[in-house]
């Protein structure tokens, strides 16, 4: 079997489908090739535990999504997708059973982290403003390749020099520092630190503030949305809006490379796929570089680089199918899509280092959503579907009665704060590491962010040191996946990259630009 197109592209994940979307409005003809039996990548939805009941299999609330100006640009409501918000965005809930509430009514957020320290809604209402005179330029520059010149200077416009060096200096800065400096009290920085731990970013590392700060700020600013019906509705829009091919059960083995040029791809039955113009790979980096090319194809610098490659945490993930409503006692908790537990700052730092030194946390720091609260299309009327997960070391064994008993200590964190909790269990399904490699190959390992979010493999050091672009050193194939910058979340930004390159490759400056960006390889990977 044999196919001839402009451009395959490898995984229809969100940053595959962006990808394949653009490429075919620039007119190009595209096929896009998945492993599994359906497409959308960790963006998908089942009945995992009980009829009736819409569990998202893997991510679910997307604050970047709702912001990214890559999916606002594709118009998928135009498609089928529809946000649904839950009543309140985010309640962290402390042991003492305390609470601090993220609304995106900003003055029901400073009021609540005000409790926690005076003078801490002011604050908080400050970096509101600081955000939103800086949202559009921020959003884009995280977004494009780096250096994000045009948005970089906007800015520096918004902000000027003395300001902007300030806000760089926040960006880098761990969340306890950064909240030592700027609040009182623990509630906002719990806020912060909370949101810079859905990354594998502990409260004490370089840059939790940024991942914090971003979030927390996103979800002040347009919540934490889900798309009415299950994760799978914006794959499904998606694919809708792309309108040509994408083939399930296609798993791709090989990138076809010679003379330094990818010429098209190889699936698991021997078929060839012929690339007139580009292959795009939304796969992990090490997947793409030593698995589908080869390490025959690459320059010896950069395969050794590769080896250096650090993943994030890996993932334990529960899902349920509850009888009714959760019982927090936190009255912050009942109407939160999101719910944080397991520790104060320190709780969350302890959890942290366990990981980070190789053991198993004694007390989860536990993220969960209430799926029906915030969507309730998600089970039947007086239900709700909930899920929950946690980090834990990487590179271990689970056996299915291990993971029981991780399942179980979630629960119980859980049960601690909402009693009777347990009494509401319809059913649930218990997913470890394995089990999420297994269902899509990209979450390696069960890691879910497709590599590290610390400073050293961010921007230009993502996924090794190079250009902080979605080009490789194999001309016209390019990293369409989370591996590249900026990296996880679904935005849609690798894929927009990439197809962004494939289209400069081939456009009318295609030579000065294949001549170029050769340079570029030669003198990092020589």
């Amino acid at each position: 079997m044999s196919d001839d197109v402009d451009a395959v592209v490898i995984g229809s994940g969100p940053n595959g489908l962006v990808a394949a979307n653009l490429l075919a409005d620039a007119g190009w003809d595209v096929l896009v090739l998945e492993a599994a039996d359906e497409p959308g990548g960790a963006v998908r939805t089942a009945e995992l535990t009980a009829p009736g009941f819409r569990n998202d299999l893997f991510s679910a609330f997307y604050p970047l999504g709702a912001a990214s100006p890559v999916i606002a640009g594709l118009g998928l409501e135009r498609h089928g997708l529809r946000w649904r918000r839950a009543p309140e965005v985010l309640a962290h809930v402390l042991p003492d059973d305390r609470a601090v509430l993220l609304s995106t009514d900003v003055e029901r957020t400073a009021a609540s982290v005000d409790a926690f320290g005076a003078g801490d809604g002011d604050a908080w209402r400050e970096e509101f403003v600081r955000w939103q005179r800086v949202r559009d330029e921020l959003v884009e520059a995280l977004m494009r390749p780096f250096p994000p010149v045009r948005a970089g200077a906007g800015l520096l416009g918004a902000l000027g020099p003395a300001e902007s060096l300030r806000f760089a200096r926040m960006f880098v800065q761990s969340v306890r520092a950064f909240g030592n400096e700027r609040f009182t009290g623990q509630g906002a920085p719990l806020l912060l630190a909370g949101n810079a731990m859905h990354t594998d970013l502990g409260p004490d590392q370089a840059c939790s503030t940024a991942f914090g700060w971003l979030l927390s700020m996103l979800g002040q600013d347009v919540g934490y949305p889900v798309p009415e019906g299950g994760a799978g509705k914006l794959s499904e829009a998606l694919v809708k809006r792309f309108g040509g091919r994408v083939e399930c059960g296609r798993a791709v083995t090989q990138v076809v490379v010679s003379q330094g040029r990818a010429l098209g791809v190889r699936d698991a039955s021997g078929g060839l796929v012929r690339a007139r113009k580009a292959v795009l790979a939304d796969v992990a980096a090490p997947s793409l570089y030593l698995g589908l090319v080869g390490a025959e194809h690459l320059p010896a610098r950069l395969v050794d680089d590769l080896s250096n490659f650090e993943w994030d945490d890996a993932t334990v993930k529960v899902d349920w199918a509850l009888s009714g409503p959760v019982p927090w006692t936190a009255t912050e908790a009942k109407g939160a899509g999101t719910v944080h537990l397991g520790g104060d700052l320190n709780g969350l730092s302890i959890s942290s280092t366990e990981i980070a030194t190789g053991r198993l946390p004694r007390t989860p720091f536990v993220i969960m959503g209430q799926m029906t609260t915030t969507d309730p299309s998600r089970s039947p009327a007086g239900t709700e579907a909930a899920w929950a997960y946690t980090h834990v070391p990487r590179g271990e064994s689970w056996s299915a009665d291990r993971l029981r008993r991780r399942a179980d200590r979630v629960e119980q964190l859980i049960e601690q704060h909402a009693p009777g909790f347990r009494d509401l269990i319809v059913a649930r399904a218990v997913l470890g590491p394995a089990d999420l490699e297994e269902r899509n190959a990209s979450l390696v390992g069960g890691s879910i962010n497709a590599g590290t979010a610390a400073i050293h493999q961010q921007l230009v050091f993502r996924p090794v040191p190079g250009t902080g672009r979605s080009d490789t050193p194999v001309d016209r194939l390019f990293l369409a996946g989370a591996s590249a910058h900026p990296g996880g979340g679904v935005h849609g930004a690798p894929g927009a990259n990439a197809a962004r390159a494939a289209l400069a490759r081939n456009g009318l400056a295609g030579d000065g630009y294949r001549l170029v960006m050769r340079g570029l390889h030669r003198a990092l990977y020589r």
